[in-house]
């Protein structure tokens, strides 16, 4: 995320209405956020709703002009609303699988495979979150990592969602294979997704907005998926070809 100094540390900052509700409203609020930014002489609905939880909750709010949160966001929509907060806490994948099993719940996973708009991360989330994954997986190096714009993007999700960030995507997916978790790719050439069985332990590997899926990870995928098209466009931008495919396992584990 982009980062500012609040005097002692370095804060990290989230913008936006949705993405700060998320935030307040979270149960570890008073401990993750340092201070809260409104715009000098903004007045609206939204602005009198963070005011009213934030008052509830004992923290911070301070009157800034626009010109001083145009310049923390780097000139996002910040929409009059900027936080400063405690860095994002990735989760540790071996907890999350044993946190999983102790609720007797199968993992149902997202992996993604170097994305790095972070547009199309915050999207992903949303409708990550939105069909029930319990759990994302990223790689630390060549892709976008948890950052305001992902934040804003995913409109709270990342509240909602453990994110585990992995040194190496390849030996991630031997382990999951390990714990009888089924692994499935995208690929021009597949199988059709409408044909997908998501029952069960599952990870859905999506790849680079541009390169697909990498060639080391591929060969570790139990089963490649397609989605097909008739049209002039054999490509699908990576947020909207992820929402189709989870909106398939969704209709395929809930029936």
């Amino acid at each position: 995320m982009n980062s500012i100094s609040n005097n002692t540390n370095q804060a990290e900052i989230i913008f936006g209405y949705h993405a700060t509700i998320a935030i307040l409203q979270a149960e570890n609020a008073p401990q993750k956020v340092n201070k809260i930014f409104l715009q000098k002489g903004l007045h609206s609905e939204k602005i009198a709703a963070i005011v009213k939880i934030a008052r509830a909750k004992h923290l911070v709010i301070q009157d800034t002009p626009k010109t001083r949160l145009d310049e923390l966001t780097n000139h996002g929509n910040h929409q009059g609303i900027v936080l400063t907060v405690t860095p994002f806490e990735y989760v540790d994948l071996a907890q999350l699988l044993q946190d999983l099993r102790g609720r007797n719940e199968e993992p149902f996973f997202l992996i993604l495979d170097n994305i790095n708009d972070p547009h199309n991360f915050g999207s992903i989330l949303r409708t990550a979150d939105a069909v029930g994954v319990n759990g994302i997986i990223i790689p630390k190096r060549r892709a976008v990592g948890v950052t305001s714009v992902v934040a804003k993007a995913s409109t709270g999700a990342i509240e909602r969602l453990p994110i585990a960030r992995v040194t190496n995507l390849v030996q991630t997916i031997k382990q999951l294979k390990e714990q009888n978790i089924w692994i499935f790719g995208t690929d021009m050439n597949g199988t059709d997704y409408r044909q997908w069985n998501a029952r069960g332990a599952i990870a859905l590997v999506i790849g680079n907005e541009g390169k697909g899926l990498s060639p080391l990870v591929k060969q570790q995928v139990d089963q490649v998926l397609t989605i097909p098209m008739i049209g002039k466009v054999q490509s699908l931008n990576a947020s909207v070809a992820t929402g189709v495919l989870l909106y398939q396992a969704f209709t395929s584990r809930e029936s």
